[in-house]
């Protein structure tokens, strides 16, 4: 029996066994490379998308218990050939290095956005748990302030 789900706004019906990990169904049923295996034990976060707008480390969730969800990989993000704020703070302060964790970092921080618009850092410490081996940190740290700054009708202040 097909799993069904609703992935970057398509309905999708998946031929696949209940207990596939969701990181395999999107990478490779649907060929959404975008998102990342690193580590496979829900540690490093590479493997971070949104379900149902809540980021979920996709390498340790059956697709039977994302049946029915909706699913926001990094590929549908951006809107056309527009970026979404998130993505477009990462390019504006040169967040990745090699980028291979970059993926999930990007997921994490748009699901923590979408639960706290303004986070504090300790806020940020605590929810983007996100492993970053080339040390970017201070870079998500700025790119997520940037994102969240107040701005004024008259521009930025």
């Amino acid at each position: 029996m097909p799993i069904s789900m609703t992935v970057n706004g398509r309905a999708q019906a998946l031929d696949i066994e209940p207990d596939t990990p969701l990181l395999w169904a999107l990478r490779d049923t649907l060929g959404l490379t975008g998102t990342k295996f690193g580590c496979g034990i829900a540690a490093c976060g590479a493997c971070t998308v949104l379900v149902d707008d809540r980021a979920v480390r996709s390498c340790s969730v059956p697709v039977s218990v994302v049946e029915g969800a909706n699913i926001t990989t990094i590929e549908g993000l951006a809107t056309g050939q527009t970026l979404n704020a998130v993505q477009q703070a990462w390019v504006d302060h040169q967040v990745p290095q090699c980028g291979y964790c970059q993926s999930g970092m990007i997921m994490a921080v748009t699901g923590l956005l979408k639960l706290l618009p303004h986070p504090s850092d300790d806020e940020i410490d605590d929810a983007i748990t996100n492993i970053c081996r080339c040390g970017t940190f201070v870079r998500v740290r700025r790119a997520i302030h940037a994102v969240t700054a107040p701005t004024t009708e008259a521009g930025n202040a």
